[in-house]
């Protein structure tokens, strides 16, 4: 019992060896067990009465028979578990599924219902697979956390994580542990009282042979025996070979007596032999059992009949009605083993993906980004690579924990390189730290400054700067970030406040000028050449009094200015007319300002136009020179003339709008000359 609850604990425990999926997950290593010790060395005190068992029945073992013999190493090894507890075989209708591909939530859900719904001592191997799979989960998702609070600035001996997946785990796999705690502790006492039983049948046994009484009455005692064995109940494992051997030795000693009435011995025999052709039948046509899991449960339980519920048989059937039995089993053997090697294989598959996925992970961990942006992205990719390796399904046994290793490590050099770089990031963000610090202080020295010519340029200079500064410690992020926004937002405040009112103009004007232009939609041509002329000259004229109008409205003007070449056109009026008339709206505007600088900006604006012009026509000459030899019909040529005639055309303009300006400029200094004569005269 002892040896059972040991074993039970590492098996729950997590213990990386427990971790097969059930009795059929072993038959590669069960195979090549040694027979039992119970069943290669029970006495036979005469050939004729030899006790029926599977290795006094099987024929003397060769070297080309060890692999016949061995195939029922795993059946014998369950069936012996099966005696310490009779309800143990029924864990084998309970499947265990694929938990490394469940996520931490859908094991907790997965262990919480087999708690519930399942006989405790039947779901070691499930519990002991969950936990496995549950405690390297949650220990990949830990140190993921704390890769995430470290590379956001915090310290790793800060760490704390309250994972709700993990609380309920614990709870349910302690409820686990209390149940089977409690169902050992009452198997215990009921394995020794069942042992006792059976030491006591034995015993009964024994004293058949000394009492004189009629041969058939001892008979029927001998089969009640027989009876009270079969419903005795389990008893502990290590006591099983022993008092099984016991009880076979004592029951071929019984036989040998049985002989003086061979008529009895005879319909015993007869009965046990039809008991083990039913038997062979029923295992022969498990063949053709499409379910293997259930076939080869079917098989145990036969074994286990064969073995503990039905007599020996006449020894010229023994051996004949043991190599049928045999071959079934065997059959079914390569049958369990052909489905195992075809798992393999898929399981090599999933090793060849698992593989790519860590190689792909480690290449990123040996090309980490070195800002921000491109670390997130590979971070994303990571995670995208981790659910992708918990996806891809088993592996080989035997390359489990290493696959296991090398996934963990790749991801761990990935941390590393990741974690190095945001730690390198937290002494940039202090120092950035100092940097917003002081341009914070210059704000706030300036946010109540009235010079706003000179102010709000190094403002906007203190804004910028901020922008390109870095990231800084998040616990200081919010609010340096708010007092250095308050200070700014008060000093523009400020300012718009001022412009809104020297704005106020602006928008009058915009007013004024949308009304002219609504006016202007619905203005119509006579047909009066010089009477439209001078209405459209008016509207010209009340245009240019508006002045300036706010930025955002300028629209307006170029509505304005379509609506004015439309109009012109269909009066027959040149683009270039059109532009002197309008022209000679902003010279007549001059004179009345009489502003000498004005004029001056404009005249050197005036000849600048002029000297662009030129040089485009020069250049457009020169361009021509090289279709020297070409017809005036080529599209190049084409092209090239009509922009030589377009800039001529705009020169000629531009030197209209000059002599405007001259003659303009004439005329104010002649007024000015007449003036200083009229003022010297009268002094």
């Amino acid at each position: 019992m002892q040896e059972n609850e040991r074993k039970l604990q590492q098996e729950a425990e997590g213990g990386t060896e427990q971790i097969s999926e059930n009795n059929t997950g072993q038959v590669e290593e069960s195979t090549q067990a040694e027979p039992a010790a119970s069943e290669v060395t029970t006495s036979e005190s005469e050939e004729e009465t030899k006790v029926e068992q599977e290795s006094a029945e099987a024929p003397k073992t060769t070297e080309a028979q060890e692999d016949s013999d061995n195939h029922l190493d795993e059946i014998d090894e369950s069936n012996a578990e099966d005696a310490e507890d009779s309800d143990n075989e029924k864990r084998h209708y309970i499947p265990i599924l694929d938990y490394h591909s469940m996520s931490m939530e859908n094991l907790v859900g997965e262990l919480q219902r087999l708690v519930k719904n399942e006989k405790v001592q039947a779901i070691g191997k499930h519990v002991s697979s969950i936990k496995y799979e549950f405690d390297q989960k949650f220990q990949e998702f830990l140190e993921h956390k704390k890769e995430e609070f470290v590379s956001k600035g915090g310290n790793e001996i800060d760490f704390r994580y309250n994972s709700v997946s993990k609380r309920q785990f614990n709870e349910v796999y302690s409820e686990y542990r209390e149940k089977r705690d409690h169902y050992y502790k009452q198997l215990e006492q009921s394995l020794k009282d069942n042992l006792q039983k059976r030491l006591e049948i034995i015993e009964e046994l024994k004293g058949l042979i000394d009492i004189e009484e009629d041969i058939n009455t001892t008979y029927n005692n001998f089969k009640d025996l027989q009876h009270r064995w079969k419903n005795a109940g389990p008893i502990p494992r290590t006591n099983y070979n022993d008092v099984w051997r016991t009880y076979h030795h004592h029951m071929e000693i019984f036989y040998d007596f049985l002989h003086l009435n061979r008529e009895l011995r005879d319909l015993d025999f007869k009965h046990n032999l039809e008991e083990k052709q039913k038997l062979v039948e029923r295992a022969e046509a498990l063949a053709k059992e499409p379910d293997l899991g259930k076939a080869f449960r079917e098989l145990q339980t036969l074994h286990k009949i064969w073995k503990e519920d039905i007599g020996p048989v006449a020894k010229e059937n023994r051996e004949e009605i043991w190599d049928r039995f045999s071959s079934a089993t065997k059959a079914m053997h390569q049958r369990r083993q052909e489905h195992f090697m075809e798992l393999e294989k898929g399981y090599e598959v999933n090793l060849v993906k698992k593989q790519e996925i860590i190689a792909s992970i480690a290449k990123i961990a040996e090309n980490v980004a070195d800002n921000h942006r491109g670390i997130q992205k590979q971070i994303k990719e990571v995670e995208e690579l981790r659910e992708s390796f918990f996806n891809a399904g088993k592996v080989p046994q035997k390359v489990n924990e290493e696959t296991w290793s090398q996934f963990k490590e790749a991801v761990r050099q990935f941390n590393r390189s990741k974690n190095s770089f945001y730690k390198n990031q937290k002494k940039d963000q202090q120092q950035n730290l100092e940097r917003k610090k002081e341009l914070l202080e210059l704000a706030i020295s300036l946010k109540d400054n009235d010079d706003y010519a000179s102010t709000t340029p190094e403002m906007k200079r203190i804004q910028s700067e901020w922008k390109k500064i870095g990231h800084v410690p998040r616990k200081y992020s919010d609010k340096i970030w708010n007092e250095f926004k308050n200070a700014c937002n008060h000093y523009f405040d400020r300012l718009h406040s001022e412009q809104n009112e020297a704005h106020k103009e602006e928008f009058e004007n915009f007013k004024h000028k949308n009304a002219c232009l609504e006016r202007l939609k619905k203005f119509q041509l006579s047909g009066d050449k010089k009477k439209d002329l001078e209405e459209l000259k008016g509207f010209l004229a009340e245009w240019k009094q508006y002045g300036r109008i706010p930025y955002n409205k300028k629209h307006i003007n170029s509505k304005f200015n379509k609506i004015m070449e439309a109009l012109f056109k269909k009066m027959g009026i040149s683009r270039q007319e059109s532009d002197l008339l309008r022209y000679g709206n902003k010279v007549q505007e001059l004179a009345k300002t009489e502003d000498n600088q004005a004029i001056g900006n404009e005249r050197v604006f005036i000849k600048r136009k002029v000297n662009e012009i030129k040089a485009d026509i020069r250049q457009l000459e020169n361009n021509l020179q090289f279709f020297s030899g070409d017809s005036e019909d080529n599209p190049l040529v084409k092209q090239v003339v009509n922009n030589l005639n377009k800039q001529k055309d705009a020169l000629q303009t531009w030197k209209e709008k000059l002599k405007n300006l001259n003659i303009l400029e004439h005329k104010l200094n002649k007024e000015a000359e007449e003036e200083e004569d009229n003022a010297g005269e009268e002094e």
